[in-house]
């Protein structure tokens, strides 16, 4: 018996599957694949970088973890599909045998849960998670690993790129000058936001814009859980996108306005302002007052050049889908390693969504302390999912699912691509701010909100936010949302800022990163953001503690 084959053209079978890394097991489906279909897999022309290939590139006698089994026959040049497979998930290359390792990356992302038959849906039915519990991990200084990773790209020298910025008294440079208000508890939310209307009203267009930071807690709380508050609103009072800050507290509160300040640090007192509702006889008119003469202060700053090193970068995933890993998180990668060239700072977060990736990066450390840290952040977050009495694994998203995204170890695999292929330079705590150049791995959950919230308070002046499923959510800073796919480019031209999905089209890696260094440049130099267009602005706090 005979299967029938149902006729492709050639264009339509060598465009239609893409295979990330040589070792891979699985390949990506770029349309949907129909039953009795037959289809070339290829690679995308000029991507580079799947974290399998850069960790056989440091140390080429690494083996994987998992067993392989047999891979049968090589030859993938010819893939017969067996069912439908939707546009964005995973059709098996060649026979995986029950409990053998499904490969994507060049990394394991879990195991086949029963045999897997090439040209078949690889997906819940058929994959699990390898996760467990905490892991155990040995430092390998770089120098055993064999020669340094090479950068994601190496045809391209963005080091003279300038920007116009404004630096600040403590050299840091921002890419707005705005005015914030910041509230030390939720009780003054609403004053706080009349406030910010009436100034942005009364004050337009002499400074980049008024707006109201707020968030429900500061009281109540207690322990750590209060000190993380505290030391994200400080973070944020000192951010340099802020020209001036006015202070909104309560009088009453945990967040007490005193022991807020004295968190910030060193800062310009004619800059920031600040009073207890409780104490002021009328709250609004000595909080425009306050405004007003920020304003005065502000409105004198102007934008100067300043160098690509200056530029503090956040970078964020959110809804993500199939191709995230392929097109939108590899090329922000590529930004984040030419940064690092520059002398600046990319911000990496979401720990919970490097689980099963996390090696990747400790292999990266720049000494043995920053391994200690990445370490620590790692296996502390997934302690505390356990003593919450969760597992660990349970992450991928319905968006996530139905975009074809099955383990926590594929979403975390295609999510660390972001942070390129550069050295981790430094691991930051909750609330803390970087320090200096290079690659940063900041302790934060993966919540879109409240992970975005602390990059901004490491310091990032403008965050690359990459999603395949789409979202309006924008946070203090400029917020480029990269769609991973054109379709939603397409469809959502109000939220997305640019479309990683052109590699799939035949734009080059080289060619799209270039582009989107360009937007980088005008964004930080006062082009606005779709977000900010949008008037999408929030904060959120991380909450760890009880709620007295």
């Amino acid at each position: 018996m005979h299967t029938y084959l149902k006729p492709a053209s050639h264009s339509r079978a060598r465009d239609a599957v893409h295979i990330i890394d040589p070792a891979d097991n699985v390949a990506v489906a770029l349309r949907q694949l129909e039953p009795g279909e037959t289809v070339s897999p290829t690679v995308i022309p000029g991507r580079r970088g799947a974290p399998g290939e850069a960790l056989r590139e440091a140390s080429p006698e690494a083996l994987l973890p998992g067993d392989y089994g047999d891979s049968g026959d090589s030859r993938r040049d010819i893939l017969h599909v067996r069912e439908l497979i939707p546009r964005g998930h995973k059709v098996a290359l060649r026979r995986i045998a029950a409990g053998n390792a499904v490969l994507k990356y060049g990394w394991p992302i879990g195991q086949a849960r029963c045999d897997i038959e090439p040209g078949s849906l690889v997906h819940s039915e058929n994959l699990t998670t390898q996760l467990t519990g905490l892991n155990q991990y040995e430092y390998q200084p770089a120098a055993s690993l064999g020669s340094p990773v090479s950068p994601l790209t190496d045809s391209l020298d963005f080091k003279a790129l300038e920007f116009m910025g404004y630096r600040r008294r403590n050299g840091r440079v921002g890419t707005r000058n705005e005015i914030w208000v910041i509230t030390t508890v939720g009780c003054v939310t609403r004053t706080a936001q009349r406030i910010a209307r009436l100034g942005t009203e009364r004050f337009a267009g002499r400074v980049d814009g008024v707006h109201a930071l707020t968030h429900p807690f500061g009281c109540s709380q207690l322990g750590d859980d209060l000190a993380h508050t505290r030391k994200i609103l400080a973070s944020l009072i000192a951010h340099p996108n802020a020209g001036g800050v006015l202070v909104v507290g309560l009088g009453c509160e945990s967040n007490q306005l005193s022991k807020l300040l004295a968190e910030v640090g060193d800062y310009d007192p004619a800059r920031i302002r600040s009073f207890s509702a409780q104490a002021s006889e009328d709250e609004m008119e000595e909080g425009l007052a306050a405004l007003e003469a920020l304003v005065e202060i502000v409105e004198c700053d102007e934008r100067e050049s300043c160098p690509l090193a200056a530029l503090a970068i956040g970078l964020k995933c959110g809804g993500s889908d199939g191709f995230s890993g392929i097109t939108a998180n590899p090329l922000v990668g590529r930004i984040a390693d030419q940064l690092c060239a520059a002398g600046g700072t990319p911000i990496l977060t979401e720990i919970p969504e490097v689980f099963g990736a996390e090696q990747l990066l400790m292999r990266r450390a720049v000494d043995a302390g920053v391994f200690a840290g990445v370490v620590s952040v790692v296996n502390n977050f997934k302690q505390y999912f356990l003593d919450h009495g969760q597992p660990i694994y349970e992450n991928p998203s319905p968006g996530n699912i139905a975009g074809g995204i099955t383990t926590l170890e594929e979403k975390s695999l295609g999510a660390v691509q972001k942070g390129g292929r550069a050295p981790v330079s430094q691991v930051l705590l909750y609330g803390e701010r970087a320090s200096k150049p290079g690659l940063a791995l900041l302790e934060a959950p993966g919540n879109d909100a409240v992970s975005s919230t602390a990059l901004v308070a490491a310091g990032a002046t403008l965050l690359l936010f990459t999603t395949g499923r789409g979202t309006p959510l924008g946070f203090p800073v400029p917020t480029l949302k990269i769609a991973s796919n054109s379709a939603l480019a397409q469809k959502k031209p109000r939220w997305i800022d640019f479309d990683a999905g052109q590699v799939l089209a035949g734009t080059s890696m080289d060619e799209a990163e270039a582009r989107l260094m360009d937007l980088i440049i005008d964004t930080a130099s006062g082009k606005p953001a779709r977000n900010e267009l949008n008037d999408e602005r929030e904060i959120a706090i991380w909450k760890t503690g009880v709620t007295l």
